[in-house]
């Protein structure tokens, strides 16, 4: 279609800025507007009136900040009113339809031979999609810098590396779970971090990783800058080129140490509980077994086997932590301790167990570290040793001697058995477990014809606290 033009004047070139690809217009010295193209109207989105609209064919102009620009202050009109071409400025136009375009001007004034100012002709260059890709790329770089800084600031280990498994990236947690520093790391191979026992896993991992699979939560050993090693889950994702190509490989590394450690407690913990549970009623059947060879009458035996369980309650309670309080029980000594874990089992008229030794004072958590110990011994003696028969008896005899507590636990009397009998089981590494780790001591065991004997020896320190 024809632009509309003057019909008079109408300025030589006419088709050469109908056929330019870029919105041009010319006006006369006073702005009013004599010619536009067809790029013109498709920047502005309608056709302004010839020789009545003036400085700019748009419909609305604004600053590039988005407030509203008036028609005289748009670059036509500084170039006018200056006679001097216009650079550098932007400007956004809005269509009647309500859509906006960003454009850049570049304004000229015409004069005639004679200097006079006779007009002015003006292109616009649409930069809307510049501005998309500037704001794409600004939103993108802005997203990127937003991810380094979580995963700078992340307290899980993440480092990335390339396909030849040469570490690339690495963090800070990276730096605290390894004890290796970025400087460390990057350029050196991610074996550097993995056992020599385990190191077929990375060939077998990146293979995986080159096939574009994604690994979660592999449970796996790395060993720190220190030598230590680390019980870790490894999560391993693919990194992809823009092309889709998988050039590399990230990897988030979390410690699971307390995790296992909890999971070994709890279950060391049930382990201890369920055998706790058979022994009370392993015990409940030897206390009334017990009562049974003395009582003389069914309410003597009521009244023996009621008192021996409640002994054997309170013998149980000192095994178990104060939940309420940092200190474990009620401070105690030796022989207390002792006469308490034992009484369920004494017999009226007979002197069926003894303790002898100098006053030791227990406090703190040994207190129900060593009365599980005693209370699990005595429990093995009820259930199977010598205070499993009406023959059998026990002594206990202790002595301290530079700084270090001896005691001997030995029962007579009882079943005949053959050497290390009973020595296996979870009630036998309770034992073993208490004297060694909790109280820091040694226990050996001798079963001799005449029954078991138990050697143990700890630092008397260890049972003020």
């Amino acid at each position: 279609m024809k632009p509309e033009r003057t019909k008079p004047g109408i300025p030589a070139g006419e088709d050469l800025l109908q056929a330019l690809p870029a919105a041009v217009y010319t006006t006369d010295a006073t702005g009013r507007i004599t010619f536009y193209n067809d790029a013109a109207v498709a920047l502005w989105g309608v056709r302004p009136e010839l020789g009545q609209a003036e400085f700019c064919g748009s419909w609305k102009l604004y600053w590039p900040d988005g407030t509203p620009m008036r028609h005289d202050e748009c670059p036509m009109a500084l170039a006018l009113r200056e006679k001097r071409a216009i650079r550098g400025m932007e400007a956004i136009a809005e269509r009647p339809d309500g859509s906006r375009v960003s454009f850049i001007p570049y304004p000229t004034p015409l004069f005639d031979a004679s200097g006079e100012l006779v007009g002015g002709v003006n292109m616009l260059i649409d930069i809307t999609g510049r501005d998309r890709d500037d704001q794409s790329r600004k939103a993108a770089e802005q997203s990127a810098r937003r991810l380094a800084a979580i995963v700078e600031s992340s307290e899980d280990a993440i480092l990335a590396k390339d396909l030849d498994g040469i570490i690339t990236d690495w963090n800070q947690g990276a730096e605290r779970l390894f004890g290796y520093t970025a400087e460390e790391t990057i350029g050196r191979p991610v074996t550097i971090l993995i056992p020599l026992e385990r190191l077929d896993e990375e060939p077998a991992i990146l293979a995986r990783i080159r096939r574009g699979e994604r690994i979660e939560h592999y449970e796996t050993i790395r060993r720190r800058k220190d030598g230590s090693l680390i019980e870790i889950s490894l999560t391993v994702s693919p990194v992809k080129d823009g092309n889709g190509r998988v050039v590399g490989a990230s990897k988030i590394a979390r410690d699971i140490t307390e995790r296992r450690r909890a999971e070994e407690r709890q279950a060391m913990l049930l382990r201890e509980m369920s055998h706790r549970v058979k022994n009370l009623f392993a015990l409940s059947g030897a206390v009334i077994t017990l009562s049974t060879r003395s009582a003389k009458s069914p309410e003597d035996l009521a009244e023996q086997v009621r008192n021996r369980l409640g002994s054997l309650a309170r013998a149980h309670d000192l095994t178990l932590p104060d939940l309420k309080h940092e200190q474990a029980v009620t401070p105690t000594t030796l022989q207390a301790l002792l006469r308490t874990v034992v009484s369920p089992y004494e017999e009226q008229g007979r002197d069926r167990v003894t303790t002898v030794g100098p006053e030791v004072t227990i406090t703190g958590h040994a207190v129900t570290s060593l009365a599980l110990l005693l209370h699990e011994l005595a429990t093995n003696a009820a259930k199977y040793g010598a205070l499993s028969t009406p023959a059998g008896s026990l002594a206990v005899e202790w002595a301290v001697e530079n700084g270090t507590l001896s005691l001997t636990w030995a029962e007579r009397g009882g079943p005949s058995a053959g050497d290390g009998v009973g020595a296996e089981g979870f009630g036998t590494w309770l034992v073993d477990s208490t004297i060694k780790r909790q109280l820091q001591g040694q226990i050996s065991r001798r079963w001799d014809t005449d029954g078991l004997t138990i050697e143990m020896s700890m630092p008397l320190d260890r049972l003020a606290g």
